[in-house]
């Protein structure tokens, strides 16, 4: 299937970065205040999903879920739900991160569900992009980006490896009470690579 781009209400301000990311074929879902970023990123909503708390509803012709206020999954959080449901398994998240932090932990959490469905997923924002890594892949940083940094949110990373980097890491272990693996750098002309044999870490990769 085609990837579904989820929008969120965070703060977008570079939505010239924003938009190049956005491919024609891909299935847009805006959440509630979300919908206020579809103009100036050009796009038009396959699927809005919200309780309309931050954002009226715009009443489009198209397919529109309106929540209950008082529920357990936050809009973003049901959406990524129900179109795993219809059968996506490549996600690429916009404005889910900055301003509240509650909501940006919360969006986190929602890609550490996708990525331990074996699902693909992509958040950015205004500096950055992130992903979760996990055991049995490669993740890559080229020198496109200015750093990038490992963080644990869940138990315990062992066996952290990172190749072609200014700081280099073999068979490390990565725990959530000592976040020592931040502001790290790709070598020039180099592409960084990690790996690790258990646990799972946030990637943030931060632009230049």
């Amino acid at each position: 299937m085609n990837r579904c781009v989820i929008i969120g209400g965070a703060e977008i301000k570079r939505y010239d970065r924003a938009r190049s990311l956005i491919r024609q074929d891909d299935f847009i879902v805006c959440c509630d205040s979300g919908l206020a970023h579809s103009e100036p990123l050009g796009v038009r909503p396959k699927l809005i999903v919200g309780d309309f708390d931050s954002h009226e509803n715009p009443h489009m012709d198209v397919e529109t879920i309106v929540l209950p206020r008082e529920k357990d999954d936050t809009d973003t959080f049901y959406a990524a739900k129900l179109t795993l449901e219809r059968g996506y398994g490549d996600f690429l998240l916009l404005g889910v991160a900055g301003g509240r932090l509650d909501h940006t932990l919360g969006n986190i959490s929602l890609m550490q569900m996708l990525a331990l469905k074996g699902k693909k997923c992509v958040a950015v924002d205004d500096y950055s992009d992130m992903e979760f890594v996990l055991p049995g892949a490669i993740y890559t940083v080229n020198d496109s980006y200015a750093y990038f940094s490992l963080l644990n949110v869940s138990g315990t990373a062992k066996g952290v490896t990172i190749k072609n980097a200014k700081y280099p890491l073999d068979d490390a272990v990565i725990a959530c009470e000592y976040a020592y693996a931040i502001s790290n750098e790709p070598l020039a002309s180099q592409t960084a690579e990690i790996t690790l044999n258990e646990g799972r870490l946030l990637l943030v990769r931060v632009f230049r």
